[in-house]
């Protein structure tokens, strides 16, 4: 049994009440205690019992109202606990100092593996000390940092540390302020990197230069399998750098554009990268200005891949005559299960097309 304790408004009182009970309990592995404001004394319970805990595995504390102060009490607990392996700390007022309590835990802890940090207010300074850390830790794999107004110089350290460490796997650094010289950085680790396979780096303004940054990397990368990069400025010029990059990686899955405003020449290049990959099979292009032209491109495209299971297209201005040209695509695609083309002005004449199509395709889900 898991209890799940979120939004119960237990505050502090509460907290200790339930400290007290997990000194005798040696049975529960996960506490849901989400949204309870239980602030700053709160967590000045919970990190004493995590010195002693021998059970919990995982604890949810997001949006507590848990600050500086908190973090200095949970990494306390941290330092000596041995079971703890998830903690998530998103949504609380942690900033730079609570960072650095928090790097300084991870050092030294040997069993958390995933830590969630996300939209608190660690800043530049903040994500060095997480950096530092990943320097000595050798157990932590799911790292995420997304909301924390990080910018370049954070995406310096944090890419100084890639290149290094051997374990993490996950890191979700979206919605931060990275820019194009942090991409620059990144995309420089990911050369070097053998271990992270999920980089979430949307809406961070990468734009068109830092797309052929990660073009760059993309063609020596071995080892990243899913890249976010929505909402970026990307546009025409820097799908052009991935689409290149698609001709040459062998390892990349999954990779979302969403809003990145690619257009029909963006599409373009993003078509001829796909008709000679053959491991991607995830690709969003959601909400980025393709007419009936891009859809000429992917539609050729799909007459070629044989690797693509899954294409979103929501949002574009495709048209029946775009609908047509993934149909001729559709009939000689045997790989592609799941096409979203949902807001895309289609109508009668472009869903005969289609529905043509379907009958020869091994597509489900439209």
């Amino acid at each position: 049994m898991t209890p799940d304790l979120s939004c119960d408004h237990i505050r502090a009182k509460g907290v200790l009440y339930l400290s007290e009970a997990l000194q005798k309990n040696t049975t529960l592995k996960e506490l849901k205690l989400h949204s309870n404001e239980i602030g700053n004394e709160g967590t000045k319970y919970l990190g004493k019992e995590l010195q002693q805990n021998t059970a919990l595995t995982v604890l949810n504390l997001s949006g507590n109202q848990i600050g500086d102060k908190g973090a200095q009490y949970l990494s306390k607990g941290l330092q000596k606990n041995k079971t703890l392996i998830t903690l998530d700390l998103s949504a609380n007022q942690i900033g730079v100092e609570g960072a650095q309590y928090l790097g300084e835990d991870l050092k030294q802890n040997t069993t958390l593996t995933d830590l969630n940090i996300s939209s608190n207010k660690i800043g530049d300074k903040g994500a060095q000390y997480f950096g530092e850390a990943l320097q000595n830790n050798k157990t932590l794999t799911t790292l995420n940092l997304s909301s924390n107004q990080i910018g370049d110089k954070g995406a310096h350290t944090l890419g100084e540390i890639l290149q290094k460490n051997k374990t993490l796997a996950t890191l979700n650094l979206c919605d931060n302020q990275i820019g194009v010289e942090g991409s620059q950085y990144l995309s420089e680790a990911l050369q070097n990197n053998k271990t992270l396979a999920t980089l979430n780096l949307s809406n961070n303004q990468i734009r068109t230069q830092g797309a052929q940054y990660l073009g760059e990397a993309l063609k020596k990368n071995t080892t990243l399998i899913t890249l976010g990069l929505s909402w970026n400025l990307i546009e025409g010029k820097g799908a052009f750098y991935l689409g290149e990059a698609l001709q040459k990686n062998t390892a990349l899955i999954t990779l979302n554009l969403e809003g990145n405003h690619i257009g029909d020449k963006g599409a373009q290049y993003l078509g001829e990268g796909l008709q000679y990959n053959i491991t991607l099979t995830t690709l969003i292009l959601y909400d980025n200005k393709i007419e009936s032209e891009g859809a000429q491109y992917i539609g050729a495209a799909l007459q070629k891949s044989t690797a693509l299971i899954t294409l979103n297209l929501t949002n574009n201005q495709i048209g029946d005559k775009g609908a047509q040209y993934l149909s001729e695509g559709l009939q000689k695609n045997t790989a592609l299960t799941i096409t979203n083309l949902f807001g895309n002005q289609i109508g009668a004449q472009g869903a005969q097309h289609l529905g043509e199509a379907l009958q020869k395709n091994t597509v489900r889900k439209i």
